[in-house]
């Protein structure tokens, strides 16, 4: 049966000799056996081991936690409820992460817009994000209903041209233009707009909306508290 040093070890699983050295003192990880000189060697088990260590700890698990599964009874058990507990700790800071991350795309939009952002401001953009899920669901479903109206429109114009058939474009069109109406209202009452100036967030009129000069992300709008014009973000509206 194969041998291995503290060098040998560290090098397969590549780890220091240190961090080896430490787990040994921790209890985690003894070797098999020590020299006449009182060098530690290691079994192919201890390898095992120790690879095991090292795969449990990059997922994030603690060595108090490696260590109780490794001395239970019941291994298999105890890892999986572990790994539950890691994974809803992973997911909720995943979750906290893009939160941080779409703050940081909607201030760098916003000074993109207008060139400065105070700092008065900076403080009051965390309540954007309590809405930015209702606002992309209200993009999401502007893109379909796009999608299907292009598809009414344009399967009527074909049906006229090579059939000949002019009714279904006829029929279509109201469906279309009423289609529009809808998606229009629904993003008018879902859509609001945060001012880069005070961080009031407000609805423009539906005329404000349709014909201002915008961006993907901003609109050219007048601040209804600060009186500002300039490039305001979207975002989700207040229910």
């Amino acid at each position: 049966m194969p041998q291995y040093t503290t060098g040998d070890l560290a090098k397969a699983c590549d780890v220091s000799v240190r961090t080896v050295q430490f787990y040994d003192t921790k209890d985690l990880l003894k070797p098999s056996e020590l020299t006449e000189g009182g060098r530690r060697l290691y079994s192919e088990d201890g390898l095992e081991k120790l690879r095991l260590i090292c795969m449990l700890k990059s997922l994030g698990l603690a060595l108090s936690s490696i260590k109780g599964i490794l001395e239970s009874e019941n291994k298999t058990q105890v890892l999986l409820l572990l790994l539950d507990e890691q994974a809803r700790i992973i997911g909720a800071d995943i979750e906290d992460r893009q939160k941080q991350l779409d703050l940081i795309k909607i201030i760098q939009d916003s000074i993109r817009a207008s060139d400065a952002l105070p700092v008065n401001s900076i403080s009051g953009m965390e309540h954007i994000m309590n809405n930015q899920k209702k606002l992309r669901k209200t993009h999401a479903v502007m893109l379909i209903v796009g999608i299907l109206m292009d598809l009414i429109e344009i399967a009527g114009i074909l049906l006229w041209i090579f059939k000949g058939i002019w009714w279904p474009f006829a029929a279509g069109m109201p469906v279309v233009i009423l289609m529009g109406l809808l998606i229009t209202r629904m993003y008018h009452r879902n859509t609001a707009y945060v001012c880069a100036n005070c961080s009031e967030q407000f609805r423009p009129t539906m005329r404000k909306l349709l014909f201002s000069k915008h961006t993907p992300k901003t609109r050219l709008l007048q601040c209804p508290k600060c009186g500002h014009t300039g490039y305001c973000v979207e975002v989700g509206a207040q229910d």
